[in-house]
């Protein structure tokens, strides 16, 4: 597994081993050992998969309580992935980082607690997987405006995003609630 670092040194970018033959590919997405080994010593209690569409955008979400650590990757398509540090002790607090997932180039990011994440669906449609280091909590989800002045995130979109209700009213930067 090759790490890739973003901007944002917790965020990592993880291109696995490849084999491929003219049967097709085979890949570890994970391995508890080899991830420990990177110093990403998580434990994973949910998955999640979602198929989207082109212009949709999911989030930014976040729980507040059980903030989850996520473990996404794509494995039909191509979206946009953000993460954005809402941690108060953070250097890099208030601070976002994106970059292209697809299933062409495999690669999968390290998104951990304490960070707002979304994405924005780029080819035709695309599916979407994620490993979750806590439960979803419906109490707890919080959704930080997509599309805040203040981050200037440049989705992009080809034409009008398609938004669920909770990301139309997400909360701006400076009105979220953050983390210590």
């Amino acid at each position: 597994m090759r790490v890739i670092p973003t901007t944002i040194p917790e965020v990592l970018l993880l291109e696995p081993k490849v084999f491929g033959d003219p049967r097709g590919f085979f890949y570890e997405s994970w391995n508890r050992r080899t991830f420990a080994e990177l110093g990403l010593d998580a434990d994973f209690v949910q998955d999640n998969h979602s198929k989207s569409q082109r212009n949709v955008v999911r989030g930014l979400h976040y729980q507040i309580e059980h903030a989850q650590g996520k473990l996404v990757r794509v494995t039909a398509g191509t979206v946009y992935d953000v993460a954005v540090d809402l941690r108060r002790s953070s250097p890099t607090f208030g601070l976002w980082v994106g970059f292209t997932l697809s299933a062409e180039d495999r690669r999968m990011a390290w998104i951990p607690p304490g960070f707002a994440h979304g994405f924005c669906v780029t080819s035709e449609s695309a599916e979407f997987l994620y490993k979750t280091t806590d439960y979803y909590s419906p109490a707890d989800e919080r959704t930080l405006l997509w599309n805040d002045p203040q981050l200037a995130i440049p989705w992009p979109l080809t034409g009008e995003p398609l938004l669920a209700a909770k990301d139309v009213t997400g909360r701006p930067f400076g009105q979220a609630e953050t983390f210590a």
